[in-house]
């Protein structure tokens, strides 16, 4: 299939199909558009996910290699085992979204730069009152010592950006997240990209038509009524 940049209007949602993004930079399919709710969850839907940085056009990628975690080879590590029995987090699901998402971008902002920008999080705080984005928080003595957020639409769940305030945090709240959605039956997590982070704890490779393939097999997943009702996880670590 013929590689093409698409320049997206502000008004038509449709996405080009993903097979056509360009191979350099890899992964990327169009440019414009905006961060409506509908055209985020079309491009969920498709496997495609803005990641631009704040002074750009929104960019939306496709990458030919595409990081996932199969649920059943989550790797946790007995150092990280020692974490949750030192630290005895309680962990928490929606209960403070843009607090996560806020802690994300500061993280990054402070070290390489964040694609987190302004826009980014009102959109997907937008998204995040419209039920199809979430956060996951790990707290230890009433604070926030780590988590993540991602949208879920379907059976699976697309991770976004993770942090952590403690040794282990961000490890925490991915193995809880773990633990979460295989009680719910979850296909698999799209990490986007894979990295040494996430190989450590399990995460692995697959072709872009792979994944496509994979995440049309998830669709007709219809995420259990509750799943993501604000609340504690108790004994999430059993």
């Amino acid at each position: 299939m013929m590689q093409q940049l698409y320049f997206l209007s502000p008004l038509e949602l449709d996405f080009p199909d993903p097979e056509t993004a360009l191979q350099d930079p890899d992964g990327l399919l169009a440019v414009g558009g905006c961060l409506s709710l509908m055209r985020l969850k079309n491009a969920y839907n498709n496997g495609i996910f803005p990641w631009y940085n704040e002074q750009e056009p929104i960019m939306w990628w496709s990458p030919s290699q595409r990081g996932i975690i199969e649920l059943d080879e989550f790797h946790v590590s007995r150092s990280l085992k020692r974490t949750a029995r030192r630290l005895t987090p309680k962990v928490t699901i929606n209960h403070a979204f843009v607090d996560v998402m806020r802690a994300c971008r500061e993280q990054r902002l402070h070290r390489e730069g964040t694609w987190i920008s302004r826009a980014m999080l009102k959109a997907y705080h937008d998204a995040h009152l419209a039920g199809f984005a979430h956060s996951l928080e790990v707290w230890h003595q009433g604070a926030l010592a780590g988590g993540l957020y991602g949208i879920m639409q379907n059976g699976v769940f697309c991770g976004e950006s993770m942090f952590h305030h403690v040794t282990d945090g961000s490890k925490l709240a991915v193995w809880a997240l773990v633990n979460w959605l295989k009680q719910h039956q979850v296909h698999f997590i799209d990490c986007q990209l894979e990295n040494p982070y996430l190989t450590a704890l399990g995460a692995k490779s697959i072709s872009r038509a792979q994944f496509l393939t994979r995440l049309k097999e998830a669709k007709d997943f219809q995420i259990p009524e509750g799943m993501w009702q604000a609340q504690e996880l108790v004994n999430i670590y059993d």
